[in-house]
């Protein structure tokens, strides 16, 4: 509990400092600005601080749904624009340093800032589809590939709202699946926005003759497991939690409870059920144990949660913490794909990752093994 503290403390020292930093620089660009103007953007800028925080405080309250999505939209935009004004006013610092002139340092910081986050947000609202053709080794009883589509990370609530749902609902139902996959986190802090806003509705249109299936990941748990199982209940989505189902082609699918859940089956144990002779499609919200997955003979393993870091830099962190923090890769014998997420939690931007869309085609295929991406 004190190391949390202290991490907490840390976290606001810094936010605020930043804060300063930015605010310092702006009364510097506008040496004649009115001591209430510098009063009133103090403020603005500590209100901006503070509602991403304030939103998931009282999420679930009987607040108006304008409110609780604005407090959670400017606190998570102001939370990015934070660290790249930081960014940009530094590398103007460093150049004054050099004795190099930056003409209106903090206008031309600012303008850089912008152009980075606009171009961050386009990325976010524009999903790639990667098609990621995968041959088994095993008995897949298939006339021709099996069209899988694989999501993860979805969030839905303050941030991904409606609308945003009404579009990749459309963009998977395009990819015409025979099965549709979710790797966890399609609720964000709680269900109370779902259901004001009715998004049991467009989760209905979702299209796939062989099943739509989803595991738990860590925001389900955040959001009350038992009352996200209810949720799911009023959709056409099958909750797996340390269950399997065999589909019609025979694929095994298996899907894990996350591991926010201490008392969640082991993969060893689940693996166990499974039928040596027919793949095994692993769902696992949090890529922990790729190794071990490998090890135990599961064939094709889907997970997300990493966003890959969603913003720069975090991303090099996120590539150092996890054994496969995005894409696709092929082990010993296991085919891993790590979804950076369809869409992202809080601020709406892709810096230096991408939102994604996974459609697997799945054949049997003993002689050509080799799998490649295609955009």
């Amino acid at each position: 509990m004190l190391m949390f503290i202290l991490i907490l403390i840390l976290f606001l020292g810094v936010l605020f400092g930043a804060n300063a930093y930015i605010f310092v620089r702006l009364v510097q660009a506008l040496p004649t600005l009115p001591l209430v103007a510098k009063v009133l953007v103090g403020v603005c800028m500590g209100v901006a601080t503070c509602s991403l925080f304030l939103s998931m405080a009282l999420r679930g309250s009987a607040m108006p749904a304008a409110l609780s999505r604005g407090l959670f939209q400017v606190g998570s935009v102001w939370l990015v624009f934070l660290l790249y004004m930081v960014l940009a006013l530094l590398l103007v610092d460093v150049a004054a340093w050099l004795r190099l002139t930056v003409p209106y340092g903090f206008w031309a910081a600012l303008v850089l800032c912008s152009v980075v986050l606009i171009s961050g947000h386009y990325r976010y609202k524009h999903p790639q589809v990667n098609v990621v053709p995968i041959a088994f080794d095993k008995a897949c009883d298939s006339a021709k590939p099996l069209t899988v589509v694989a999501v993860s990370d979805v969030h839905l609530g303050e941030g991904t709202g409606r609308e945003a749902l009404a579009r990749y609902v459309d963009l998977i139902n395009a990819q015409s699946p025979d099965v549709i996959v979710i790797a966890g986190d399609l609720i964000d802090n709680s269900v109370h926005p779902l259901y004001r806003d009715h998004m049991a509705d467009e989760l209905a249109r979702l299209t796939a003759p062989q099943g739509i299936f989803m595991v738990p990941g860590n925001h389900e748990y955040i959001s009350g497991i038992d009352a996200v199982a209810r949720f799911i209940e009023g959709t056409p989505i099958t909750l797996l939690r340390d269950s399997m189902v065999t589909l019609p082609c025979g694929i095994q699918l298996i899907g894990r409870d996350d591991k926010s859940n201490p008392a969640r089956a082991s993969l060893d144990t689940l693996m166990a059920h499974a039928d040596k002779d027919h793949p095994t499609l692993v769902l696992d919200h949090q890529p922990y144990g790729v190794a071990e997955a490998d090890a135990l003979g599961v064939d094709l393993l889907f997970c997300g949660h990493t966003h890959r870091g969603q913003v720069w830099p975090l991303t090099w962190l996120t590539d150092k913490l996890f054994e496969q923090s995005h894409g696709y890769h092929r082990w010993s014998h296991a085919h891993v794909y790590v979804s950076q997420g369809l869409s992202l939690w809080g601020p709406p931007f892709r810096i230096g990752s991408s939102s994604e869309l996974v459609v697997f085609k799945i054949q049997s295929n003993k002689e050509n093994q080799s799998t490649q991406i295609t955009h």
